[in-house]
């Protein structure tokens, strides 16, 4: 016999509760916290979802043989560690692999790192990118927030106010809390809309019959987005040769990455899946079970649920049989009034006798002083029926429904209505759009594509093609006039007449990479911010000597080719091109299996700007001792130090949060290199003002600031003249690095030094849009750079 504890309170947690009891395998159920309706299947146990210990301690007291864990909140905050790591068996996955759900940025990054087909996207931490990102957005979009947000996290504005509006209240109002300090801006895809969900051991999957949810609070899919209104299964949309390919190309692909990521997932494994005219897109994953859809799927499953949920903790799901009702199975969900926005609760619960093959499973409600049952929630109770036809199924629902009555009760009289609208109109645009996509689909799983000897080498010219369609867009939005050819040209073509403007024009060409940084991006899916960081580097790089840059061109290889993580990276290049100004030319897309090893990838660039001859820095000749150091800020290491950093935290988890960071590790390891074009071009317009810039990057102060230096002269540095973040602290502490060596890796939080007459600093200092700060002076010397402090 097995004891079991289930974590939740919700309707989902009473249909698994139901579930569960019926069970052979059952000794005693216990719920935490549980509901009314779960009471009368088990014990209620008032302990709090997120009070790990106390469960722990309460799984040992009571010989807990296995832990089920309903919500995604637990999951995200790493209860299934916490009893794993105390030998307590637990169906959900760990925190790691929770990801998939609990941040939408990663969950898109790893779609794009495993070549999972979903929706063009980007995602957005600053308000002011998220903003310029929408106004020149070709297509319509979704905003979701990246955290969990209950499922009231995704928008679909109609126009640019409603997504300016909802980006300013997820990001800056905060609506949604820290879920909301991050957003995903992806493209709106159109068609049917499927959930389709997976018991998962690490490894085998185990398909459940496709359901369809219904969002919207009102029939006919209008009103706010819900939790979640009702839903039914199977949803004939999803055929058995579209769930064949489903499993193949999303869920399957989804597993083994996270497996091959450390983070192999047990649990049920969620896919939003989209039936568009180009074929089978994910709209998200989640990480547990959906909520209705498990109040129409359980009643179907013939199969034990606690033999399945056991086996796919020891890793036994491929030799577990699982067998499902024939039929069909409709959840109409029933809301308290004022529901989404502001529900009101209290509302006294009249239950009458419902009839055979339906159950009421209870959501929002709770027991009042007097022992009645009373809302306590938004949606309230769940009214699932199950028949051998769909039209059966539904009839059968809204009977039992009518058996059930609260004061402002609020429902969808259409639940399922999409099936028999699927049957009996298939003439509508939309219906011949669905059929035409799977026949499509069906068509490509029967009759595959010969197989390709190059592809079969590890090259796919295929995805490479499509990776140019997916970054196009965003590379052209960077062209000028000057731009003669560009993406698609053997080579690029730039018009020279640009150059009349210049009386005696000199050109300024600079190649870098990104370095080992590009480990880390691929290690946490962050691909974006490498784009922006070859393109910011190389800027910086010309910069140095004056110039304004004209165009680029970058260089991209890596082992696979994933179209949508190259796009991504691309576009990252793309809108550093556009902010600065120039053009993203042309470049080249390799995938060289053998050369990489498997997902890992290398960046590279190079830039060409222009500048009067007369303005070329440094001006070396008007170097005087006393000259005066000016210090803008970096935004972090930029692109350099990766090496040393990425041994130094090798066994630290990166997502720690330290309260003198206020942010994760990863994302001040990750965060973009700077571009100092902004900040110095107004500067830079007055003759004579600067007299030279040392752009501090490999090799830090020791090895840069040298570069621009006259053979007779030192830099003497001020240690503690600028703020520093905590960061470079704790990076030579960790590595018990000497100063010296810091000074010589690192920007120490120092990005570019401007050298500039003393009696002209204050001016200097005026022409910069942000705070700087007087680091050093040059003294007599060797060309060399030293410390006030004799450190270095």
């Amino acid at each position: 016999m097995m004891n079991v504890l289930l974590i939740g309170s919700g309707g989902r947690e009473h249909a698994l509760a139901w579930k569960a009891a019926q069970s052979p395998l059952l000794g005693r159920l216990f719920i935490a916290p549980g509901n009314p309706g779960t009471a009368q299947l088990g014990q209620n146990i008032p302990l709090a979802m997120e009070d790990f210990p106390a469960i722990v301690s309460f799984c040992r007291e009571q010989a807990i043989d296995l832990v089920i864990i309903g919500p995604e909140a637990p999951l995200a905050a790493g209860l299934a560690d916490a009893l794993n790591g105390a030998g307590i068996r637990c169906f959900g996955p760990s925190q790691a692999a929770a990801r998939i759900e609990s941040s939408k940025a990663f969950s898109k990054d790893f779609m794009a790192r495993h070549n999972i087909p979903t929706a063009r996207y980007a995602t957005f931490q600053d308000l002011s990118q998220a903003l310029e990102y929408i106004r020149r957005v070709e297509y319509p979009v979704v905003i979701k927030a990246s955290g969990l947000a209950a499922g009231k996290g995704v928008a679909l504005p109609e126009n640019l106010a409603e997504a300016e509006a909802t980006l300013r209240g997820m990001m800056q109002e905060g609506i949604f809390g820290e879920a909301g300090a991050e957003v995903v801006i992806e493209e709106c895809l159109r068609g049917q809309e499927i959930s389709l969900m997976a018991f998962c051991d690490g490894k085998t999957l185990a398909p459940l019959p496709p359901a369809q949810d219904h969002k919207r609070i009102f029939d006919g899919d209008q009103g706010p987005n819900t939790g979640g209104m009702g839903a039914y299964a199977p949803a004939p949309a999803l055929s058995p040769l579209l769930l064949q390919e489903a499993m193949q190309k999303i869920l399957q692909p989804a597993a083994d990455g996270l497996r091959e990521e450390g983070s192999p997932f047990v649990g049920i494994l969620y896919a939003g899946l989209m039936l568009t005219e180009e074929g089978l897109r994910t709209l998200e994953f989640n990480c547990r079970f959906g909520d209705p859809e498990t109040q129409a799927l359980l009643p179907l499953l013939e199969s034990d649920l606690l033999q399945i949920a056991f086996a796919c903790t020891e890793g036994r799901l491929a030799q577990t049989e699982i067998r499902w009702r024939q039929g069909a199975s409709v959840c109409v969900v029933l809301a308290s009034p004022g529901y989404p926005n502001a529900p009101q609760t209290g509302q006294l619960i009249r239950m009458g006798v419902l009839p055979a093959d339906s159950q009421c499973f209870q959501a929002g409600t709770k027991e009042n002083a007097e022992g009645l049952l009373v809302t306590s929630g938004g949606r309230v109770l769940n009214i699932s029926a199950w028949a051998q036809t769909l039209p059966a199924a539904v009839k059968l629902a809204y009977a039992a429904l009518h058996q059930v009555q609260f004061d402002g009760m609020q429902y969808r009289t259409d639940i399922a209505a999409r099936a028999s609208q699927q049957r009996g109109r298939g003439n509508s645009p939309s219906g011949a759009a669905v059929r035409a996509s799977i026949q499509r689909a069906e068509s490509e799983i029967r009759n595959p594509l010969p197989k390709s000897a190059y592809a079969d080498s590890g090259v796919s010219i295929d995805a490479g093609n499509r990776a140019v369609e997916l970054m196009k867009t965003a590379i052209q939005k960077t062209y000028t006039p000057a731009v003669l050819a560009g993406v698609g040209s053997f080579g690029g073509l730039f018009d020279a007449a640009a150059l009349k403007a210049f009386r005696n024009p000199v050109l300024v060409a600079s190649t870098d990479g990104v370095g080992t940084k590009v480990k880390l991006a691929a290690q946490f899916g962050r691909y974006k911010n490498i784009g922006y960081d070859i393109v910011n580097h190389c800027i910086d790089d010309i910069l140095v000597q004056g110039a304004t840059p004209l165009f680029f061109m970058d260089y991209f290889a890596t082992s696979k080719l994933i179209p949508e993580q190259t796009a991504e990276i691309v576009t990252g290049m793309a809108e550093a091109c556009t902010a600065a100004g120039m053009a993203l030319l042309g470049g080249e897309t390799a995938e060289m299996p053998g050369v990489y090893a498997p997902g890992e990838f290398d960046v590279a660039g190079t830039i060409v700007g222009v500048l009067e001859r007369e303005n070329i820095l440094p001006r070396t000749a008007h170097f005087q001792p006393g000259d005066l150091l000016i210090g803008v800020a970096s935004s972090g290491p930029h692109t350099n130090g990766y090496s040393l950093i990425r041994k130094i935290f090798s066994e630290t988890d990166y997502t720690d949060i330290l309260p003198e960071w206020g942010v994760p590790l990863i994302d001040l390891l990750l965060r973009p290199h700077r571009s100092y074009l902004p900040v110095l071009q107004k500067a830079l317009r007055v003759p004579g003002l600067i007299k030279g810039l040392a752009h501090i990057t490999g090799g830090g102060f020791i090895e840069n600031i040298p570069r621009v230096l006259p053979e007779h002269l030192d830099a003497k540095i001020r240690l503690g003249s600028w703020s520093m973040h905590p960061l470079w602290q704790r990076i030579q502490q960790k590595g018990e690095i000497s100063a010296a060596e810091m000074y010589r890796v690192f920007n120490m939080g120092i990005g570019m030094a401007l050298i500039v007459a003393p009696a002209q600093a204050a001016d200097l200092q005026s022409l910069l849009p942000e705070e700087s700060f007087i680091i050093g002076e040059l003294v007599p010397g060797t060309k060399k750079v030293v410390s006030d402090s004799g450190l270095f």
